[in-house]
């Protein structure tokens, strides 16, 4: 142990103490060499930058904003001054050449004479209603009298007219001329469809026959079936009262 201790003491005395120093030197100058370099690179330009650049510029700019400002502060005061001049300009004018006249019309001509023109519609108003009403009462009368003059003279003559003279002329032309000719008219009608009906027939038979002749008789077709001719049963084979058909009858 004494000897290990020893040699560790050795290395630490001559090995790892003069390397921690050499270090610390190495990394002092570094420190050092970086500081300065930030100093003269950065803090140095960046000082000077804003001392004599940004801090001019910038009261510069403060001053062009309150130059700014105050001349919006003049402009809006102008502005404000000349549309609050025109505005009472032409509210006096107004007043003076519209208002005030057309008021006084109002008041001096407009109110008494509508006055005196609504007292005298009134009147006038009364008076033709009540002429309305005569006339109502007037006209009523003369409408009922030319209803009945009318009546007499035009709708009464016409309605016998009609039912004396005109019914029993048309239910005896309809009776002696109109069903008559309409009948006969069915007539003629019912002959030419049945002379349509026969001659659509023969012509259908004609076509079938000349079909046939040409090409004859399709296949499939039913034959017609023989007539057989009636005729009287002879001696032998009429029936007496004595003779019998049924085997059970028989001798």
């Amino acid at each position: 142990m004494t000897p290990l201790g020893h040699a560790l003491g050795w290395l630490y005395a001559r090995v790892l103490t003069p390397v921690g120093h050499l270090l610390a030197a190495i990394g002092a100058a570094l420190w050092t060499g970086l500081v300065w370099l930030g100093r003269y690179l950065v803090v140095l330009p960046s000082a000077w930058l804003y001392r004599w650049v940004l801090t001019p510029l910038g009261h510069a700019l403060v001053r062009c904003g309150r130059a700014l400002l105050w001349c919006g502060k003049g402009l809006v005061w102008l502005v404000n001054t000349i549309v609050t001049g025109i505005g009472m300009v032409l509210y006096w004018t107004v007043r003076i050449l519209l208002v005030l006249p057309a008021l006084t019309v109002w008041r001096r001509v407009l109110v008494p004479v509508g006055r005196v023109l609504a007292v005298v519609a009134r009147e006038v108003g009364a008076a033709l209603g009540h002429a309305w009403r005569v006339a109502g009462h007037v006209s009523l009368a003369v409408g009922r009298f030319l209803a009945a003059v009318f009546r007499w003279v035009f709708v009464e003559p016409v309605r016998w007219v009609y039912r004396s003279v005109l019914t029993p002329v048309g239910h005896a032309v309809r009776a002696a001329v109109l069903r008559p000719a309409a009948a006969a008219a069915r007539a003629v009608g019912r002959a030419g469809r049945q002379a349509l009906a026969a001659a659509r027939a023969s012509v259908r038979q004609a076509r079938a026959d000349i079909r046939r002749t040409l090409f004859g008789e399709p296949a499939g077709t039913p034959k017609e079936p023989q007539l057989t001719h009636r005729r009287e049963p002879t001696g032998g084979e009429t029936r007496t009262l004595g003779s019998s058909t049924t085997a059970l009858t028989k001798d």
